[in-house]
C-alpha cells in the first residue's frame, strides 16, 4: 500500500510545485491509476464489487477524463503557465499545508490507514491552494479533478465500500464537471467579442 500512496502523494504535489498546467492531464492519469492499485489491494480476497470499480477508476479517471482535459488544453496559450504561482510565499504555504495535512495521521509510516489520510489531506489542502492562488480556470478546473480523486481515495478508509449505485452517481458527476469544465475552459473562435459587435474582416470589432 505504501507504494501507491506515495505515488498518489507525488501526482499532486510535483505538478503544483513544478508542472505546467498542461501536463496535468498526465499527472491525473498517474493518480487514478496510484488510485486503482490501491483499491485493487486494498481487500485480502478480490471480490466482483473491487474489479468493477477499479475498472471505473481506469476507464473514467486514468483514461477518459484526461483525454478531455488533454483535448481542451491543447494550443491553449494558458496552459503553459505554471499551475501554482511560483514564488517563495506559495511555495511556504503549500509546504506548511502539507505538513499540517500529515498531522491528521500521526504515525503513518507504521500505519498504511494513517498514511492514506494523510495523502487524502494533503491532495485536499494543495487543490484549496492552487484555487486560492491561481485564478486562471483551467487551473482551478484541474484543482477540482484531484479534489475529487481525493474522495475517492477517502473511500478506501471506510470499513464497508460504497455500493455500486453510488459509485456510478460519483463517476457520472466526475465526468459532468470535466466535460463542462473543458467546455468551458476552451477558448472560443470570437473569444473576446464581449461587445455583441460583428467583427470586420480583419478580425477587430469595429
Amino acid at each position: 500500500m505504501t507504494v501507491p500512496l506515495m505515488l498518489c502523494l507525488i501526482a499532486t504535489v510535483i505538478p503544483v510545485f513544478f508542472s505546467k498546467i498542461s501536463s496535468a492531464p498526465s499527472w491525473l492519469g498517474l493518480h487514478a491509476l496510484a488510485l486503482g492499485w490501491i483499491t485493487l489491494h486494498g481487500e485480502e480476497t478480490l471480490s466482483l464489487h473491487t474489479v468493477l470499480v477499479s475498472l471505473e477508476i481506469l476507464l473514467v479517471r486514468a483514461i477518459l477524463v484526461p483525454y478531455l482535459l488533454r483535448r481542451a488544453l491543447r494550443r491553449q496559450p494558458a496552459a503553459r503557465h505554471n499551475l501554482m504561482p511560483s514564488n517563495l510565499f506559495t511555495w511556504i504555504i503549500a509546504v506548511v499545508l502539507i505538513i499540517f495535512a500529515f498531522k491528521f495521521g500521526d504515525g503513518a509510516r507504521a500505519d498504511a490507514r494513517a498514511l492514506t489520510l494523510g495523502v487524502v489531506a494533503a491532495t485536499v489542502v494543495t487543490a484549496f491552494l492552487v484555487l486560492a492562488t491561481n485564478p486562471e480556470p483551467k487551473a482551478q478546473l484541474v484543482a477540482v479533478l484531484f479534489m475529487e480523486n481525493a474522495l475517492a481515495l477517502f473511500e478506501t478508509l471506510m470499513p464497508e465500500p460504497w455500493p455500486l449505485a453510488v459509485h456510478l452517481a460519483i463517476s457520472a458527476v466526475y465526468i459532468l464537471t470535466a466535460g463542462l469544465g473543458c467546455w468551458l475552459v476552451t477558448d472560443s473562435p470570437v473569444a473576446g467579442n464581449v461587445s455583441g459587435k460583428p467583427a470586420d474582416i480583419s478580425g477587430e470589432v469595429p
